[in-house]
């Protein structure tokens, strides 16, 4: 399910609305100015509550905010079981569906625009701090680079088949693995940048479908044996 989620930013709420309830605010209206955007993507949920669960408890990646609490809002962007697509207030219990200008949200400057891949899933197209912590976070752990021959890079786990992450897509022609999760990123001359939305819609169309390789493939690609007397 796509998703992005807001939170209100500390240094902007001079009415004390984090955390809050919707009934304590003001004729119980959002301000949108007040609140980062700090997630974009698809997550593996089928419902508000999983949403919350996923976010307060196990975290993902890709979040750049704090437990997901009373007062951050939460965007459907499509419909999903019984819910129409829209903005839902996190509120104290539940969540409440608001109006919500979308456009007064603010984000950071440092962003990337980047294409993430996950075992066994579809990708998303989300975005990423362009800092060192952010991107292992993304990879869950040490990063390496693997070049493309356009431009851009893929940044994955360089520890990924050491520890057992689950294979996930097979790259040059089929003769290596990646495992664990990974993204693909625009490169400049010394640098990572954002992929353009051509970049976007070629490495969606190359990652579309999710690829079942098996423990011992993984194991296979890992560029050493280890032999016992």
């Amino acid at each position: 399910m796509n998703i992005k989620i807001y939170q209100i930013d500390t240094n902007r709420d001079n009415v004390g609305a984090k955390f809050q309830p919707l009934d304590h605010l003001k004729d119980k209206k959002v301000d949108a100015s007040l609140y980062n955007e700090v997630f974009k993507g698809d997550v593996e949920s089928n419902s508000l509550e999983d949403v919350f669960k996923k976010f307060n408890t196990d975290g993902h990646p890709l979040h750049r905010g704090h437990s997901l609490s009373v007062s951050d809002v939460v965007k459907l962007e499509e419909n999903i079981d019984n819910l129409e697509s829209g903005f839902y207030y996190c509120d104290s219990i539940g969540f409440a569906k608001i109006d919500f200008d979308e456009s007064l949200v603010h984000k950071q400057d440092n962003l990337m625009q980047i294409l993430y891949v996950e075992p066994h899933r579809k990708p998303f197209v989300s975005e990423i701090e362009h800092t060192l912590d952010a991107e292992q976070k993304a990879v869950g752990g040490l990063i390496e680079l693997v070049y493309n021959e356009d431009g851009t890079a893929i940044i994955c786990n360089e520890e990924g088949k050491l520890i057992g992450l689950d294979g996930n897509r097979r790259i040059g022609n089929g003769s290596s693995i990646i495992a664990g999760s990974f993204f693909v990123v625009g490169l400049t001359e010394d640098d990572f940048c954002s992929l353009t939305d051509e970049e976007v819609q070629k490495y969606m169309e190359r990652f579309s479908e999710p690829e079942e390789i098996l423990e011992e493939d993984v194991q296979n690609d890992m560029g050493f044996t280890i032999y016992y007397g």
